[in-house]
């Protein structure tokens, strides 16, 4: 066109220079995006490529070189190679994202830069035992200790929650110059000899608990049908009985909310019930928070602390080192005294490295208010588990606080028969939909729902949403009419 003013043919050259030149840097980013998603999906392709046959050669050298015993998660569906965890998902070899809801060892969530950072600093510093001095250690019993309610002032710290457990009942056992120990069914406290012989669970235990176990009835209100009330009363009124019986105790040990059991919630009251007349009878009281601990359920830090009551011994583990191998006991120092004349000593128990993580996890949970969020997205979690409930028969209960939840599936909601098969069903069709749950309880009919704390809404609605859609295929591929066994009649209705 004409132009009207001198110079502007030379402004006019600058300024398509200029857009050339930013044209220019935007296209050189662009192709740099691209081919930097080029490369990203060529790296993606030749990992697939060399994981191609990689699941079936890894599962057949654990047929080879494991025992059967050891599990693996969805064996009989298609059992998941994961290779990386962030937040509340787990990633497999093929890239694709899983929404984690069973991980109660990743507490901060997988994988969290702060944890990963604090046992890295420490690693390329110092790693020893706990017989020489250092900061790490004393900081990390003082930080545990300020978390529980006095006398609980001496710490013990250990590798996980079965040594936990194992030496709790040692203590017990040492402090009283007594070998009973109470116990309730159901129940899962460890792996060890000891543990395993107050662990009434028949999916570890069936045939190794021993003598010298008292089994007390699981005060399950669902499968009950009593009151809270009336549950705490009868469960009071059978202990009891087995006191006079004998012989006397050492200890009385459950979970402060009975997860392995069926995530079943104890009846208000219960553990006062039980602590007191543990102490009656001279014995002592040993809350497992190894799975409800650290702000899980929401309302308060310990599961124990909603009940009013406060424990001769508190054990804890699986979260407090984020999928570290860290655990701890603590108990009061007159207890402790019981060891007063001979050492204890764990090698790896409270190491630097352990103590510098569970010292950040804890930092974690105050900081980013992880308690707090497990208290309102528990609830969110809760309420639109229950809204699947009521939609749908096979849903026989949803119980839960903060964010350790179970739902159970039953084939009818009268004669709440335990449907384990559509249990194992939901779970591999939700894995389908990139939901993991877990099952368990006594029938194995209860999805467990237990993730890790930076658990958001949003990802309740997507377990909600899977959940539904699992059952409504259920209702959809399963036989029509499928019949089942009644369990017995639970022991405790006679003590009414």
């Amino acid at each position: 066109r004409p132009l009207r003013q001198p110079g502007s043919l030379f402004k006019m050259t600058t300024a398509w220079h200029g857009r050339l030149a930013a044209a220019a840097a935007g296209a050189a980013l662009a192709l740099a995006a691209l081919s930097a998603r080029r490369a990203a999906r060529r790296w993606l392709a030749r990992r697939c490529w060399r994981a191609v046959g990689l699941k079936a050669r890894l599962l057949e050298a654990r047929r080879r070189d494991f025992c059967p015993a050891q599990s693996v998660s969805y064996v009989n569906t298609d059992p998941l190679l994961v290779v990386e965890g962030r937040g509340a998902r787990l990633i497999d070899e093929r890239g694709r994202s899983f929404l984690d809801t069973r991980n109660n060892v990743a507490h901060v969530g997988h994988c969290h830069p702060r944890v990963v950072a604090a046992a890295t600093r420490q690693l390329e510093t110092l790693n020893t035992n706990s017989r020489y001095v250092h900061d790490n250690i004393a900081r990390l019993a003082a930080a545990l200790t300020a978390t529980l309610p006095a006398p609980l002032d001496t710490v013990f710290f250990v590798n996980s929650g079965t040594e936990a457990n194992d030496l709790a009942i040692r203590l017990a056992r040492k402090r009283t110059g007594r070998q009973q120990m109470v116990c309730v069914d159901g129940a899962y406290h460890g792996h060890s000899v000891a543990t395993l012989a107050v662990s009434p669970y028949s999916k570890y235990a069936e045939a190794e608990a021993s003598g010298g176990t008292a089994v007390l009835s699981q005060p399950d209100v669902y499968r009950l049908g009593l009151s809270d009330d009336q549950a705490t009363s009868a469960a009071a009124a059978q202990y009891a009985e087995v006191l006079r019986a004998g012989p006397a105790p050492a200890a009385f040990l459950v979970e402060s909310v009975m997860c392995c059991g069926g995530q079943v919630q104890l009846p208000r009251g219960y553990l006062g019930r039980m602590y007191e007349q543990t102490r009656a009878a001279g014995g002592l009281a040993i809350a497992d928070e190894v799975q409800t601990g650290f702000g899980r359920s929401g309302s308060s830090f310990w599961a124990f602390e909603s009940h009013g009551v406060v424990p001769d011994i508190v054990t804890m583990g699986k979260p407090m080192g984020n999928g570290f191998p860290l655990a701890a006991v603590v108990t009061t120092g007159e207890v402790a005294d019981a060891f007063r004349s001979s050492e204890y000593f764990n090698t790896f128990g409270g190491n630097t490295v352990a103590c510098a993580v569970g010292l950040e996890v804890l930092a974690i949970l105050e900081e980013e208010r992880l308690q707090e969020s497990a208290c309102r997205v528990g609830a969110h979690t809760l309420s639109r588990l229950r809204e699947v409930g009521d939609s749908r028969g096979a849903v026989g209960d949803v119980r839960g606080r903060g964010l350790l939840l179970g739902v159970e599936l039953v084939r009818d909601r009268g004669t709440r028969e335990p449907d384990p098969e559509l249990a194992a069903f939901a779970m591999g069709r939700m894995r389908a939909e990139r939901v993991l749950v877990s099952t368990d309880g006594p029938h194995r009919n209860v999805l467990k729902i237990k993730p890790p704390m930076c658990f958001s809404d949003e990802d309740a609605d997507a377990l909600a949403s899977a959940l539904d859609s699992a059952l409504a295929a259920g209702e959809r591929e399963l036989p029509a009419g499928r019949t089942g066994v009644l369990p017995p009649r639970p022991a405790l209705l006679s003590y009414l």
